[in-house]
């Protein structure tokens, strides 16, 4: 389950830091609508993928992977949100 777990938290990584990067070059883009949906295909397409090695047909995987995941989400956002207020 640890490292069903720690999977999870790397594919929320990829997927969670890769939003913050494709937001952050927004402004810059002189094709933001290819950047939002092209990071959206990636991003989307790895942790889909992920989570389907990972489970494995059994709904334990699943949940620790997902819990990973969304540890993933909850520790990036304090982290950015830190960092942009400094």
């Amino acid at each position: 389950m640890i490292l069903r777990f720690a999977i999870g938290v790397l594919l929320g990584v990829f997927f969670f830091g890769g939003l913050w990067l494709t937001i952050r070059r927004l402004p810059t883009t002189r094709h933001p609508l290819g950047l939002t949906f092209g990071s959206l295909i990636l991003r989307m397409g790895v942790a889909v993928g992920g989570f389907i090695l990972v489970i494995d047909g059994r709904w334990q995987n699943a949940a620790a992977a997902l819990v990973g995941f969304t540890a993933a989400r909850l520790l990036l956002g304090m982290t950015l949100r830190s960092q942009s207020c400094t």
